[in-house]
């Protein structure tokens, strides 16, 4: 799955969100640079197809499909927007997106799912006082739960304190396990995430190799003998 924005921008000249044009696709993770307070969010909306862009399209492997889209990609921790009152207990927060995900959703639920994700603890603790690598985490895992997602837009993590690297090494781990992963953040984050080589970080709006998926039941001896 590939999903491109192409010329997209929103607002009078642009003051929304200026023109702007990226890729992210399955089982990669891709940064995207947003200043001020109101162009991360408005970028996620539109990446994530809950806003039509009023220049540029976006496509979802080359066809405009924002039912599709919005289906397909959660938009995470987006300001004003998706992301809970600073205030919400933890367990406040999980059992309400348990509800939205369809299963069940109690106290009591909640604490179980964060038992098993690692964070018990956390169950009392505001959202808004929570390490930002573990705030990350809970609330990306939250988002896959809900059927039919395939991707993550996640939206200013670096709002939050700390450095990239939790929040990218945790968006790289959904990225292996087969999401399409676009992280929006700021200028700073941007700089600090290159220069961190080791997390072989890309933006969005660079190149892009070629998306090949694996054909199920042909090995690799059979596809080299195809070549031939």
């Amino acid at each position: 799955m590939r999903i491109a924005l192409h010329g997209v921008s929103k607002g009078r000249e642009g003051q929304a969100l200026p023109t702007t044009s990226l890729e992210f696709h399955t089982g990669a993770v891709r940064f995207a640079v947003a200043e001020t307070q109101q162009r991360p969010t408005v970028l996620g909306l539109i990446a994530s197809g809950r806003m039509s862009p009023d220049t540029g399209r976006v496509t979802i492997d080359g066809d405009t499909d924002n039912r599709f889209l919005r289906r397909a990609i959660a938009l995470v921790d987006a300001p004003d927007v998706s992301d809970p009152h600073a205030d919400i207990t933890v367990a406040g927060v999980v059992g309400e997106e348990l509800m939205f995900a369809g299963v069940g959703a109690t106290p009591i639920h909640a604490r179980r799912w964060l038992t098993q994700l690692g964070f018990a603890e956390l169950a009392s603790t505001p959202i808004g006082n929570v390490d930002p690598a573990a705030r990350v985490r809970i609330m990306c895992e939250l988002a896959v739960l809900r059927e039919g997602t395939r991707g993550i837009v996640l939206v200013a993590p670096d709002r939050h304190g700390g450095g990239p690297d939790g929040w990218w090494r945790i968006a790289s781990e959904f990225a292996d396990r087969g999401y399409a992963m676009l992280v929006i953040i700021g200028g700073a984050a941007a700089v600090a995430l290159e220069r961190m080589h080791e997390l072989e970080a890309i933006n969005a709006s660079g190149p892009i190799p070629p998306l090949v998926l694996e054909q199920p039941g042909v090995s690799d001896e059979e596809e080299r003998g195809d070549r031939r």
